[in-house]
């Protein structure tokens, strides 16, 4: 009878140190570490100036005055300098005839400079992957980009693999909480996310407004990141991600018709942006930095949060203020914002929801100016301009929000692990930003635009 017993407590106490350590592995399997990022610089020869850029609207047969007007009008007051890239067949004057391999070429360029110097810079072979996710949201072909991207760098057959389409500028976002689930599943894993968007074959040749924004903002662009879950590598990782959070708000029929690819009156397709948009980005952002603000404020900014909305619902007649979240103090909780390019009203509207100074909004004001809008990556280019600052130190909590077609605002938070001091892309022009004046290249030329 006693070693009956002996035996049972045995197994009790094996399965209790079983249980405990799947708890800790299990636990283990959270993290989600950023060992490095490349973003894309294309070469000289794709730099749209102010002369190009006239070039291109006038291009277009379509546009009558108003529309040729209204066209330099954006661009004069979209914050883009001159330095900025586009595709090749763009460049070229051949936005109105683009080819399939125009498509490729754009995508194979950003890819395989890359991944090729992320994987010589990390140190580690394109077989040690085990995860790979692409996003880009405007090009779908078959054999998809993830296949393109295993087939050239000879990965391996159990590779995981992932190709995201149709997700808009917030993608990269969406790839990383994919990737974050997934390490949940399986220790000491390796994932790539590579990320860009496809011009080339994307141009808008018609005079509708509401569809020709686009052609002035979006710029080329991309980035590849390497994450893993190991925690052996921790000490050779930039950051940590803390949380990271989604809201999509398109059961919504405006918010889902807000920004969406179409057809004009005569069947030109392009990227439709309404005039609810701004609507539709105010409410997905308030409802995301609602759910948010929980996990980031310290306790004590999180009581005068409650506090502040308890009072604001009494004085209201108990109704819901839908901005109150935009209001919160994230500076108690966050020292660093990486906001999306979207455009100068973007950044100027996000600042002010969350009471940014001048200094929090630079990076992506700086990023808009040298890169333009490139989509899904922005928020990377944005970090690269905090890292080559210098600005991000051991401890420091950087935040990135991001929107997107659907409509979708998504945000996470990371935590740096090491001072960080890389030029990356902006090394070569880092020491002239910020300037003490931002020129505008295009208000010298075509200022005159706005004189009525």
């Amino acid at each position: 009878m006693e070693l009956l017993s002996a035996i049972t407590c045995a197994i009790l106490l094996l399965y209790s140190f079983f249980l405990a350590w799947r708890f800790f592995e299990r636990r283990r399997n959270q993290n989600c570490y950023l060992l490095d990022y490349i973003c894309f610089k294309a070469s000289n020869e794709r730099m749209i100036s102010t002369e190009l850029s006239g070039d291109i609207i006038r291009r277009n047969e379509n546009l009558g005055f108003p529309e040729y007007k209204f066209l330099l009008k954006v661009i004069v007051n979209s914050g883009i300098g001159e330095q900025t890239y586009g595709p090749k067949n763009i460049i070229d004057g051949r936005e109105n005839s683009p080819t399939y391999e125009d498509a490729i070429s754009e995508m194979d360029d950003c890819f395989n400079a890359t991944l090729d110097e992320l994987f010589r810079k990390s140190g580690f072979a394109p077989s040690d992957i085990d995860m790979l996710v692409v996003n880009v949201s405007m090009f779908s072909p078959a054999p998809s980009l993830s296949s393109r991207i295993v087939h050239r760098y000879g990965m391996r057959e159990d590779i995981k693999v992932f190709n995201l389409s149709g997700m808009g500028c917030s993608a990269s976002l969406i790839a990383v909480h994919l990737v974050r689930d997934v390490f949940k599943t399986r220790n000491k894993m390796l994932a790539v996310v590579v990320t860009s968007e496809s011009i080339s074959p994307n141009w808008y040749s018609g005079n509708d407004k509401s569809m020709m924004l686009g052609n002035c903002l979006f710029r080329s662009g991309g980035c590849s990141m390497l994450l893993t879950n190991d925690p052996a590598l921790k000490h050779r990782a930039k950051m940590s991600l803390r949380c990271l959070l989604r809201t999509h708000i398109g059961a919504s029929d405006d918010a889902h018709s807000c920004a969406m690819q179409k057809e004009d009156d005569v069947g030109r397709i392009g990227f439709y942006l309404s005039k609810s948009l701004p609507k539709a980005a105010v409410r997905a952002f308030s409802e995301n930095l609602q759910t948010l603000a929980p996990q980031v404020l310290p306790v004590r900014e999180l009581l005068l949060y409650i506090a502040r909305g308890v009072r604001r619902r009494m004085l209201n007649g108990g109704s819901k203020d839908p901005t109150a979240a935009a209001r919160v103090n994230f500076k108690a909780g966050v020292e660093h914002f990486c906001l999306h390019t979207g455009g100068s009203a973007v950044i100027e509207g996000v600042g002010r929801s969350l009471g940014l100074s001048k200094y929090d909004l630079e990076p992506a004001r700086m990023t808009l100016h040298r890169w333009g809008n490139t989509s899904a990556s922005s928020v990377w280019y944005v970090l690269g301009y905090m890292e080559a600052k210098k600005r991000l130190r051991r401890r420091d909590r950087v935040l990135m929000i991001s929107f997107g077609a659907g409509f979708k605002c998504n945000s996470c938070l990371w935590e740096v692990l090491r001072d960080l001091e890389g030029g990356g892309v902006w090394e070569d022009c880092i020491q002239s930003y910020p300037p003490q004046t931002l020129a505008n290249p295009f208000m010298e030329r075509y200022g005159w635009i706005n004189e009525d």
